[in-house]
């Protein structure tokens, strides 16, 4: 793709089992909020977005956010039609749910298309460290073991989620990014202060690894 074409729309497809943070993720990036009620998505949730990938250069996101039922239905070859980007999205804290990684992918793949979609693996809620099912490592060798990148967010605070798609989207339209550009969607995430038990020191505690954090 040329650097200089016109705006391109590019659509985009999140999959995963349920309750991974597909929407989630999608609600963070399209609208920078979160919120801690869950709702099932059923069928497919459309969104449209446009995004700076670099100053000058934007892209129209087409977001279809997939229903984790869709595996094993029909309609998974049409949702996937035309898709530049694909992103299969699992949970660190739910080992079932990167150990579905593998259907999902195998899915995607044997499903014939027109187009030939960027696709990467979105490790989610990477604020619930302590809580991690999946080693980054195991994580790693699987994601190489396929061929694919993998990108570790966090739907909650924010964390990676804009960074992530700006690459995947990026690299389809031929751009690379320098650091600085990669730096620029970075969020402050906070920081929680650990009340402490008695007896023991305050302690503090962010919410994610980012080298980006304020204590609050």
């Amino acid at each position: 793709m040329d650097e200089n074409s016109s705006e391109r729309q590019l659509k985009v497809v999140l999959l995963g089992e349920p309750s991974s943070g597909k929407s989630s993720i999608v609600y963070r990036f399209c609208h920078n909020e979160y919120s801690r009620q869950y709702y099932p998505t059923f069928g497919t949730d459309f969104l449209l977005h446009r995004h700076q990938l670099r100053a000058g250069k934007e892209v129209t996101l087409v977001i279809w956010d997939l229903s984790g039922q869709v595996l094993t239905s029909p309609m998974l070859s049409y949702c996937l039609y035309g898709a530049n980007v694909i992103l299969v999205v699992y949970d660190i804290t739910n080992a079932a749910s990167f150990s579905k990684l593998q259907d999902w992918i195998a899915a995607v793949r044997s499903t014939q298309t027109d187009s030939q979609p960027n696709l990467a693996i979105i490790a989610n809620k990477c604020d619930m460290e302590h809580q991690r099912a999946i080693s980054v490592e195991k994580q790693v060798k699987f994601a190489n073991d396929h061929g694919l990148p993998t990108h570790t967010v966090s739907a909650r605070t924010g964390e990676n989620v804009a960074m992530a798609l700006q690459k995947v989207c990026a690299e389809v339209m031929g751009l690379k990014l320098t650091r600085l550009e990669q730096e620029a969607s970075q969020v402050v995430v906070k920081a929680e202060i650990l009340a402490p038990t008695q007896g023991q020191t305050p302690t503090y505690q962010s919410t994610s690894s980012s080298s980006v954090c304020s204590i609050q």
